[in-house]
């Protein structure tokens, strides 16, 4: 049974990437409805599913965030893991898309959890925005560049990760993107301009773009709803496939399910010392022995 991947908005549950794309929950209004239907509603995937990942972004609202760690509490589950990326919202719906795709896969619940952290690294994500008067984000962002958003007309292209960036957009500028190849989503908010598809689509040289609605999360986090959010991503499973498995995995002490990387995403264990792990054995062996 493939694990369930699930998003707090549907705005966040992108259209399928390929034919093995699998749908997303969306858990709605999390924070509207009364708690003991929030948690059958979650306690139902975790019985249908066996494990359960959450994706959810950043600007969240805060009682959303709260409600999803007091379900996880109440259900005394470690078979959910709440996955929130320091993305823009629409890398989080990138993200989850991705892990919908690796999770027709024969991935172990706890590889594909810590895939979402592996695969942060390969997403360029930014924006064209109106103004950046209350962007606060993006460290790049400084008091001169808050001064001349005041100008009538001006633009700014935005990079938020993997390393913020900062331009004013004009034909001849561009921001940093891809050394490797990729397709562009892009999001149109209130914000009149071709700058991301003419100039920025080009100049890195995507394979393939697509456009969507701008997530509802997006205006609280850029600061502005005058913005043309976007995400260069890599589209092809395989490629998604290959680069999660070329990762050691280990086995986490506290749970006992194969992870990637250093921390557990379902009971966020990190591993334990070094001498922890040479005196552990003994104590095992001790105990069967008994």
């Amino acid at each position: 049974m493939p694990t369930a991947i699930a998003v707090t908005g549907a705005d966040l549950a992108l259209p399928p990437q390929d034919e093995r794309t699998l749908p997303a929950t969306v858990l709605a209004d999390l924070d509207q409805q009364p708690l003991d239907r929030a948690l059958a509603a979650v306690q139902a995937l975790v019985d249908q599913y066996g494990h359960v990942i959450v994706v959810f972004s950043r600007s969240v609202p805060a009682a959303v965030e709260q409600r999803l760690h007091t379900i996880r509490s109440l259900l005394e589950s470690d078979r959910i893991a709440l996955f929130r990326p320091d993305l823009p919202p629409l890398a989080v719906a990138v993200l989850a898309r991705q892990l919908r795709q690796l999770a027709s896969c024969d991935l172990g619940p706890g590889v594909l959890a810590s895939a979402g952290r592996l695969l942060t690294h390969y997403l360029h994500a930014g924006a064209l925005l109106g103004s950046v008067a209350r962007l606060d984000r993006v460290p790049v962002v400084g008091l001169k560049s808050h001064a001349r958003s005041w100008v009538p007309g001006s633009q700014f292209g935005v990079l938020a990760h993997p390393q913020p960036h900062l331009v004013k957009a004009t034909p001849e500028t561009a921001l940093p993107g891809p050394e490797f190849g990729t397709w562009l989503l892009v999001a149109r908010g209130q914000l009149p301009s071709d700058w991301v598809t003419e100039v920025l689509a080009p100049a890195w040289k995507v394979q393939g773009l697509r456009e969507t609605h701008l997530p509802a999360e997006s205006a609280d986090w850029w600061g502005t709803g005058k913005a043309i959010e976007f995400c260069a991503y890599l589209p092809d499973l395989s490629v998604l496939y290959q680069l999660v498995t070329s990762v050691r995995q280990s086995l986490c002490h506290w749970c006992g399910i194969d992870v990637i990387g250093d921390r557990c995403v379902f009971c966020s264990a990190t591993p334990p010392p070094p001498s922890d792990l040479t005196a552990r054995p003994a104590a095992r062996a001790l105990t069967a022995g008994d």
